[in-house]
This record gives structure tokens, sequence and C-alpha cells, in this order.
């Protein structure tokens, strides 16, 4: 079948995939913030990436696909911003509200007079929920004698990016549309496969010749453009491109057998990323379909996982990383629960409510 004829289908794994993402990440961290070291995850051995990375690209490839056909479905700028606006923003208030008003509590070696009058504090609350002036990650006293010290919530680092490329997806197609009406020649779907196929060119160059003043940042910016608009790539192509059984085995194995050596993974891991996930998400059926009975959890496990795992460092300094994975992952799952259940799921029912917003524009 056609990736189109199993976009039209409400019932898929994605809250699964993006489930099992968030648990990689909580899992990478458990590494990471036990030893002190951020390179401690031992796939980054292997592979050269971590399955914290892996789990990144996961979001952020599902992310421009399903935003990308939110934007075309929707088909209005004003309807697209406020669906991005009620994902992304109740649940991190009540994150950040969470950090500084329990964690920074519990975890500060200030008194609560001295916490609350450093200026740092609104600083951290402040910035954290604007997001397109990046993220702050500390917070007075708090998390200073951790192996892993000061960080209150690390994994805050991709939601800014992840703005952006609404904001970036949402000018290109404004652009294209405008480019329409004066040229046949430009298309959405060639001007984004154009874009991706840049990107991705861009990615590998500057991982063979990286710029050593910007490396760091180039390379985030270009791995999470690349895979974000991979999928929205893969969602205005969907009705030419096959899913199909042998296509998404052959490029597992292929795959498998590339991690030998670690740049020729590289090269191979963000080439069939996108088929392989799509394949995950619309094919398997029978007990996996009944997650979705759930809720989606992964947007609270994501924002929870950090500052429970410092926290548990803070109370548990000889914590092995069996134990860390364990007891964090039951603890964030828990406020992920309820994250769903009292905050995300009540806004995201008020999507159409976008057209009051509008006639308030209007007036």
């Amino acid at each position: 079948m056609l990736l189109s004829k199993y976009a039209n289908n409400r019932d898929n794994n994605f809250n699964l995939l993006r489930f099992f993402a968030a648990f990689l990440v909580l899992y990478t961290h458990s590494f990471s913030l036990v030893s002190g070291n951020i390179f401690d995850e031992p796939m980054r051995v292997v592979l050269g990436m971590s399955l914290g990375d892996i789990a990144v690209d996961i979001f952020f490839v599902t992310s421009g696909f399903l935003i990308t056909s939110s934007y075309f479905n929707r088909g209005n700028l004003a309807a697209f911003a406020w669906a991005r606006i009620l994902r992304i923003y109740p649940a991190l208030i009540v994150a950040m509200l969470f950090c500084v008003l329990i964690v920074g509590i519990l975890f500060t070696n200030l008194s609560l007079q001295d916490y609350f009058s450093d200026t740092q504090t609104y600083k951290y609350f402040f910035k954290n929920i604007i997001l397109f002036f990046g993220v702050e990650y500390y917070l007075p006293g708090v998390f200073e004698n951790v192996p892993y010290p000061r960080a209150v919530n690390g994994s805050l680092w991709t939601l800014p990016y992840e703005v952006k490329m609404y904001t970036y997806l949402a000018l290109i197609l404004l652009g294209v549309t405008y480019i329409m009406k004066k040229t046949t020649y430009i298309t959405f779907r060639n001007a984004l496969l154009l874009i991706t196929l840049m990107a991705l060119l861009l990615l590998f160059i500057n991982h063979f010749y990286p710029l050593r003043e910007t490396s760091t940042f180039v390379s985030k910016f270009l791995r999470l453009f690349s895979a974000f608009f991979m999928g929205a790539t893969f969602y205005v192509w969907r009705d030419k491109i096959k899913i199909k059984s042998h296509y998404f085995f052959i490029f597992i194995i292929t795959l498998i057998i590339s991690s030998i050596q670690k740049d020729i993974f590289f090269i191979i891991y963000y080439l069939v990323l996108a088929y392989i996930l799509f394949f995950i998400a619309y094919v398997p059926k029978g007990i996996l379909r009944k997650f979705n009975n759930f809720g989606d959890y992964s947007y609270g496990m994501y924002i929870y996982a950090f500052p429970i795992q410092q926290s548990l460092l803070a109370i548990y300094p000889d914590i092995s990383i069996f134990s860390m994975v364990l007891v964090s992952f039951i603890i964030t799952l828990i406020l992920s629960i309820l994250s769903w259940n009292l905050v995300e799921k009540k806004f995201l029912k008020m999507k159409n409510k976008y057209i009051y917003i509008e006639n308030i524009f209007k007036k």
C-alpha cells in the first residue's frame, strides 16, 4: 500500500513510538547523570550516537510528518499555530512550576528567602516557558552536589528547536504558496524535497568536515532540521511512497551491517530512518494498537524524567544504573499520566477554539 492510504487512518503506532523514544532518552540520561559524563551511554561507543540521540531523531521525524499533516488538514495558519501552542506550552508551564516550586524548594541549598529573591529562579521559569530564546538549565543552589551538577532539566534543549521547526515549516509553506501563484514550476512537494536533500547533504558534509568554531550548534541544527523535514517530505510525497515489508527488512539489515563502521552507519541511518519509522508506525497491528487506549504519555515522560533522575541522585548518590532506570521510569510514568489526563488532554480539546481567536484579531 501507499503511505497515503495508511496516513488517512488515525489508528497507528505513533503514540507507542514516541513513548519508546521518551524511554530511550531516560535510559541514556541514566548513564550520563549517574557518572557525570554525557558520553557514557554504551551505544555511543558502538554507533557514534547514543540511543537518546536516536530517540530525539524519532521525535523530530514523526513530528515533521504529523505537523505537516496538521497544517494541510486544517488549511489555516491560525489553527495550525493554536494547535501547536496547546500541544507544547500548557504541559511545559506545569512542568516548570513543578521544577521551581517542588524540585527547587526541596533540593536548593539556599534559604527559601534567598531562593525566591534570586533572579535566576524567575529567569529559569520564564525563559523555559517562552523557548524562543533558548532554555535555562539552572536553579539557584539546586543539584550542586550530584555527578552532573546544577542541571535541573537538560532534556529541554530540543524544545526551542522544535518550536522553531514549526515556524520554519509555516514560513516555507507560506512562501511556496505565494510563489505558486506566480509560477507552476514550484510545488509544496518539490520545495520540501529540495530543502530536505540540501539539509541532508549539508549534514553529511558537516559530519566529515565540521566547522570548528560552530560545529556543535551547526551539527545539532542540521541534524534536527534534516530529521524534521524528512518527516514533512514523507507526508507531502505520501501518495508516491510504497510501504512494503521487504523494503523495511532490507533497510533494517543494511542498517545493522553498516554499524561495523560509524561513518557508514551515520549515512545509512539518516537515509533509511524515516521509512523504517513510518513502517513501524502504520504496519504492525494487533496488541500494539491497544497502547492507544492509554493516551500519549511521551511528552510528559520527556519533560519530567531529567529532574526526577537528578532528584534521585541527590537522595541516593550511590544508586545503580539499573535502579536509576527502573525507579525514575516508574515515577516519571506516574507524572506523565497525570500530565496527560489533567493538563494535555484537556487543553488539546480546545484546538477548535482558534475561531474565537481569529475573530478577536479581526475586531
